[in-house]
């Protein structure tokens, strides 16, 4: 069986935006990329100056350390993967390509990535590292998703920490190798 998925957020987990905007978090690198190449740009989020981000480069080669398949989701899709990916020493990334759902928010409540993640996972067992997850999004995954799950919230004043990718391996070991399409959700 292949690995489980493990779905990226970029702006929280990876760019602690949240952090105090005058002090960058230690270990970090700023980037900057201009607006106007960004697919978020497209959506209407311009800025006029470039828009700044955090990313501490030791993130790409511990999350290439990590028993997953990564995947890109995150508003960023395909950018991800031009701008994102080469600062953290990634390979190309497959994306989630959020359609119709991009930042739609639900009456339900239910994140507008959930039910594109679900649909992308496709029975596989997946783990999502994001900042926005909550309640309602764990309950829809596991009325719609049989494979084990992690919904694995980031403190976006902080991104990952060494805490956080010790939970992501630990879930993969839970998992094993052995994973079947029909087990029960994780935590």
């Amino acid at each position: 069986m292949s690995r489980p998925l493990l779905f990226l957020d970029i702006d929280g987990p990876l760019n602690p935006y949240a952090a105090k905007p005058e002090r960058r978090p230690a270990g970090y690198a700023t980037l900057r990329v201009p607006q106007e190449v960004s697919e978020a740009a497209e959506l209407g989020f311009r800025h006029r100056r470039p828009l700044r981000l955090w990313l501490n480069p030791c993130h790409g080669s511990a999350l290439m350390a990590l028993p997953y398949e990564l995947c890109w989701a995150t508003t960023w899709m395909s950018d991800a993967n031009r701008w994102i990916g080469p600062a953290l020493g990634l390979p190309e990334l497959p994306f989630v390509d959020f359609g119709d759902a991009l930042l739609n928010e639900r009456p339900d409540g239910v994140h507008w990535k959930t039910e594109p993640l679900v649909a992308y996972a496709n029975g596989r067992p997946f783990a999502w590292a994001d900042d926005e997850q909550s309640d309602a999004d764990q309950a829809h995954v596991a009325a719609h998703h049989t494979a084990p799950v992690l919904l694995h919230h980031v403190n976006p004043r902080i991104g990952l920490q060494d805490d956080d990718f010790t939970a992501l391996a630990a879930f993969a070991a839970a998992i094993g190798p052995s994973a079947s399409l029909g087990s029960p959700n994780g935590t």
